[in-house]
């Protein structure tokens, strides 16, 4: 698990004054808000604070201290700041992917172990868990309360209720 998660990757100036055009790595502008501080660096360094983020169409348009000015705004250009993932709040049940990536998964009536989170999706309404089993086979499984029961990150585990046929054929099994 990292300490640190990209926030926004700066992609070009906007006026005069040091305002930037930033792509949003993380939830948008106003999960970025939250922020005092963002760092230069995935490791905690180059900590500089964050003045202000505010949305515009599909990009940020983000205030950093220290850029005041155009000139200052395009020597940012290509730089992505990351955000301290001890500064941030989520809300009940949102949990980061980086957390959820290698935590167990087991039946929530039986206690069997089912396999472990190897990635985590968000093609639509709700995020699609990629469990891989002890053979090595994935099964996608919807994060959706009627499956997943809970999850315990201090515990390392996500317990849930599969349904018949949902460990039965792998996503990346063999095809005729």
């Amino acid at each position: 698990m990292q300490d640190y998660l990209p926030a926004c990757k700066i992609v070009s100036t906007h006026g005069v004054r040091g305002e930037m055009k930033a792509l949003p790595l993380c939830d948008g502008a106003q999960f970025l808000a939250q922020f005092k501080r963002l760092y230069a660096s995935p490791s905690g360094q180059g900590e500089t604070a964050l003045l202000g983020v505010r949305a515009q169409g599909n990009l940020l348009l983000v205030r950093l201290a220290g850029v005041e000015d155009m000139d200052a705004a395009r020597a940012k250009v290509g730089r992505t700041y990351y955000f301290s993932k001890a500064d941030a709040r989520l809300p009940e049940g949102r949990y980061f992917i980086d957390d959820l990536i290698g935590c167990a998964v087991v039946d929530a009536d039986s206690g069997q172990p089912l396999g472990t989170v190897a990635e985590v999706d968000h093609p639509g309404a709700q995020d699609i868990y990629t469990v891989r089993d002890a053979a090595g086979q994935d099964h996608l499984i919807p994060a959706v309360p009627e499956f997943i029961v809970g999850v315990d990150l201090a515990a390392r585990t996500v317990t849930m209720r599969p349904i018949g046929g949902m460990f039965d054929e792998p996503v990346n099994g063999d095809e005729a």
